[in-house]
């Protein structure tokens, strides 16, 4: 009886110590991040701030949700909570509604406002992580290695502390060949493309897959080109995971483990 009443007694503190591990967090929804007048940015351009009261300096990570840039919704997975982070996850306005540009304009405007605020949250500017799956994965790697969507708000992209997509586009995205008329299985390189724009001095890049023999249209070769191009031109800190027995639409779970021993290794420097 004993041994019972003491095993009970530890599962009712741990159970306790849980609780007051989950209640140290918070949840702020639907921060308006944009001053466009725009009606439907007034209306998609909103984030969620997830973070502790406790927490000082913390590492950031913004999320792009997926959806082919033209479906989902913000959302914050259990996978980066109680877990030391500060998370940000943004809405962007999605095709046919708004076009491409305004797209990667609200993409950045969401990371500069992170840049910008996160402080008063307990994140650290200098610790910001901007990871997304699919579309998300996609947004992210165009904003961090094309400079020109950060530099309109005055941030640099290359303070950024790493850039995560998870089973991201490499190159054009299909749904913008979609509206080019062009096949999902007819590659295009172009100005939309996050391959145009490597470069040796980009942000630490973690580039992650699922199976090459279950991902969506070849994805996972793409992301091996992105990385083997990358490694070509010099960058000296981008790696590529593949995710074997996950599809597209799974990989993003075990995603998270990778993306959280990256955050770990580079806030240890």
């Amino acid at each position: 009886m004993r041994q019972v009443m003491i095993t009970l007694l530890a599962l009712l503190l741990s159970t306790v110590a849980a609780q007051a591990q989950h209640q140290q967090y918070q949840q702020v929804n639907d921060i308006p991040y944009t001053e466009s007048s725009d009606a439907y940015a007034q209306e998609r351009c909103k984030l969620d701030v997830y973070y502790s009261t406790e927490l000082k300096d913390a590492p950031v990570v913004v999320w792009f949700h997926g959806g082919g840039i033209e479906g989902g919704n913000k959302h914050i997975d259990q996978e980066l909570k109680n877990s030391g982070l500060v998370v940000v996850a943004a809405n962007y306005r999605l095709l046919p509604k708004a076009n491409i540009d305004d797209i990667l304009d609200d993409a950045a405007a969401a990371v500069a406002w992170t840049y910008k605020n996160i402080e008063k949250y307990g994140g650290s500017h200098r610790k910001i992580f901007v990871a997304g799956h699919s579309a998300g994965g996609y947004l992210l790697d165009m904003i961090g290695l094309d400079k020109k969507w950060l530099a309109k708000y005055g941030v640099d992209p290359d303070s950024l502390a790493a850039l995560v997509p998870f089973s991201g586009q490499c190159i054009t995205h299909y749904n913008i060949r979609k509206q080019q008329g062009i096949s999902p299985l007819q590659a295009t390189i172009d100005q939309y493309a996050p391959l145009t724009y490597i470069r040796p001095d980009a942000p630490p890049i973690v580039i992650i897959s699922g199976d090459r023999e279950l991902e969506l249209y070849g994805r996972y070769e793409e992301q091996a080109y992105f990385w083997r191009m990358l490694k070509l031109v010099g960058h000296k800190d981008v790696t590529l995971y593949e995710i074997q027995g996950f599809d597209h639409g799974a990989m993003f779970r075990p995603a998270y483990h990778i993306l959280k021993q990256h955050i770990k290794r580079l806030t240890a420097k």
